[in-house]
């Protein structure tokens, strides 16, 4: 578990961060989020062959886990093929979870590869405008 903010996200640059996902387990990533209309986007790729992935949003640590919404359901993506690629709208504070998940493979551990990234807003102000 690796709990993130969006600074420290920002502060990844270019670099790809690796996890590592035993067979039978998983792994998620936390992003921490405290204002809105922000877009988290996340590139990944596994090795060796496919892991499922998802992405729930929490309003709190204490908010109970089957509470939580799910934006993009569990789905299993052959990232170990093609880099898996998206991004989701922030429309409320709260934590924003990415679940790598390995617990249909009974003895093959998996490393993913990841870049995230968190863009802000452009917000138009017409300084440009003659």
């Amino acid at each position: 578990k690796l709990p993130l903010t969006v600074e420290e996200i920002m502060d990844f640059g270019e670099s790809n961060r690796e996890l590592f996902i035993k067979s039978s387990t998983y792994s998620i990533i936390p992003i921490t989020v405290t204002e809105m209309g922000l877009t988290i986007s996340w590139i990944f790729s596994s090795d060796p062959k496919s892991i499922s992935f998802s992405v729930v949003y929490q309003e709190s640590e204490d908010t109970p886990l089957d509470q939580c919404k799910v934006l993009i359901p569990m789905t299993r993506c052959n990232s170990h093929k093609e880099t898996i690629r998206g991004q989701v709208k922030v429309r409320n504070a709260g934590i924003y979870t990415l679940i790598f998940d390995n617990t249909f493979s009974r003895f093959i551990s998996k490393r993913v590869f990841y870049h995230l990234t968190v863009e802000r807003p452009v917000i138009y102000d017409g300084s440009d405008f003659p």
